[in-house]
C-alpha cells in the first residue's frame, strides 16, 4: 500500500512537471533568447521528512550542491549531490547520499518570479545499521519535485522547491531471518537555496 502511495506521489508531481512542460513548450514562440541561456551554480538547505518503515522514520536536515545548463528559460537539463543525513533510531538508523540527474522547466511569471518543476533519477548510497549489523545498500530511484524562484538580478535567484524522492532499502541479504526486512522510504525535502547563472 504504502509503494502505491509513493507511486502515485511521484506520478503526481511528474505530471505537474509535464503539465509546466506543456505550457511552456506553448509558450515559446515568445522566448526572447535574452540572457536566459548558459551554465548555473546553486546550493539549498532545508527540512528533510523521512516517511520509512518501523525505525526508520524521522526528521532531519539535508542540503544540496547543483549545477547545470540553461538552454532557454523553460529547459535546462541539472546535475545535483544530495546529503541526506543521518536518521532513524537506536534499533535502526541509515545515513544516504547520492548524485541526481534530470530536466527542470520552468515558466517566467513576470520578470522575476517563475514557477518551476524537475524530474529525474537519483543514484543513492545508503550506510545503514539494523539491529547491531552494518551494512551499505546502493541503488537509484526518482525524484520529482515543483517551486518557485524569485530574480534579484539577471544573475542571482532565491528558490523555493519541494522535492519527492522514492528510496528502497533493501536489508535481506544481511538479516534473511528477520522478515519484512525491505524498508521502502520516502524522502521528501522541502529547502531554500540560491542560483547563479554564468
Amino acid at each position: 500500500m504504502k509503494n502505491t502511495i509513493n507511486r502515485l506521489s511521484i506520478a503526481t508531481l511528474s505530471a505537474s512537471c509535464l503539465l509546466l512542460g506543456a505550457v511552456s513548450t506553448s509558450s515559446y514562440a515568445q522566448y526572447d533568447d535574452e540572457k536566459d541561456n548558459g551554465f548555473y551554480v546553486g546550493a539549498n538547505y532545508g527540512y528533510l521528512k523521512v516517511d520509512g518503515e518501523d525505525d526508520f522514520d524521522d526528521d532531519q536536515d539535508a542540503y544540496q550542491l547543483l549545477g547545470g545548463y540553461q538552454f532557454n528559460q523553460y529547459f535546462a537539463l541539472e546535475g545535483a549531490y544530495v546529503d541526506f543525513g543521518s536518521y532513524g533510531g537506536d534499533l535502526a538508523n541509515a545515513d544516504t547520499d547520492g548524485f541526481g540527474a534530470g530536466i527542470r522547466l520552468s515558466f517566467p511569471l513576470g520578470d522575476a518570479f517563475a514557477i518551476r518543476g524537475k524530474l529525474g533519477q537519483l543514484w543513492y548510497d545508503t550506510d545503514y545499521t539494523l539491529a547491531g549489523i552494518e551494512d551499505t545498500y546502493e541503488d537509484e530511484g526518482l525524484y520529482a519535485g515543483i517551486g518557485v524562484s524569485y530574480s534579484f538580478t539577471t544573475n542571482l535567484a532565491v528558490t523555493v522547491d519541494y522535492t519527492l524522492y522514492d528510496a528502497d532499502l533493501d536489508t535481506e541479504e544481511v538479516l534473511d531471518d528477520i522478515d519484512d526486512a525491505n524498508f521502502s522510504t520516502d524522502l521528501k525535502q522541502a529547502a531554500i537555496g540560491l542560483e547563479y547563472q554564468f
